[in-house]
């Protein structure tokens, strides 16, 4: 009879170099773990939540605006300078000018249900050729809607007035058309109802020509132009 061939390979014992076959190795099943996929799910979903919320409050938000407008129809107040008087216009020897106006200002809320609570923290400025003549400061009021508001406001200071100023003027006096710039700047708070809303600020720049700076005589405004602009 044939032997039977060798194994293919043997392992050496370390007692006296006997031969015995391989130990039995087991294959254990690895499976990958899906760990990281969860977490990016829960990531994506946490990311669609925001976005949805977000959506959410924009769609709200511009459904009250459209509302607001709709219902409410906001208008902007208007103001206009109606009138000026001259208390004080007297230069002095150190070619320092004091000065004192009675400055009408006419303020009209056009709408039906808003109504505006003017500052206290307001400034009013009457300047001639970029040289401050007096300053003054509109009164603290509540203004109800549908209202026009006469406000006098008394205005006073003293200001540098050199000799190229004063012959600026002296020009102006004589051809009956002085330029002034009326300057008006106010905190706002809007009310609807009686509920104050978020407040913003008001600046009025009124371009004033009027006929003669004469103390205690009529003022006559020969043109005015405004422009105004609003600051959240």
């Amino acid at each position: 009879m044939s032997s039977a061939p060798p194994p293919p390979y043997v392992a050496l014992s370390e007692n006296n170099g006997s031969l015995r076959p391989p130990p039995y190795r087991r294959n254990v099943p690895r499976y990958q773990s899906t760990h990281h996929k969860k977490g990016g799910s829960g990531c994506l979903r946490c990311i669609c939540c925001c976005y949805c919320l977000l959506f959410l409050f924009i769609f709200i938000v511009s459904a009250f605006i459209l509302y607001f407008y709709t219902f409410y129809k906001p208008q902007m107040p208007s103001y206009h300078v109606e009138g000026m008087t001259v208390q004080a216009f007297d230069l002095q020897s150190d070619f320092s000018l004091l000065t004192q106006f009675l400055v009408t200002v006419k303020a009209e809320n056009p709408n039906e249900n808003i109504g505006f609570i003017y500052g206290r923290e307001n400034a009013v400025t009457v300047s001639y050729k970029d040289s401050t003549l007096c300053t003054g400061n509109l009164p603290h009021f509540h203004q109800g809607h549908k209202n026009t508001t006469m406000m006098k406001v008394l205005m006073s200071g003293k200001s540098e007035f050199g000799s190229g100023l004063q012959e600026a003027l002296m020009q102006n006096q004589n051809s009956g058309h002085i330029p002034l710039l009326v300057q008006v700047k106010v905190p706002v708070n809007v009310v609807v109802g009686e509920f104050p809303l978020r407040h913003f600020t008001v600046s009025v720049n009124c371009s004033l020509v009027v006929d003669n700076l004469s103390p205690n005589k009529k003022i006559g405004i020969v043109s005015t132009k405004y422009n105004a602009g609003v600051s959240l």
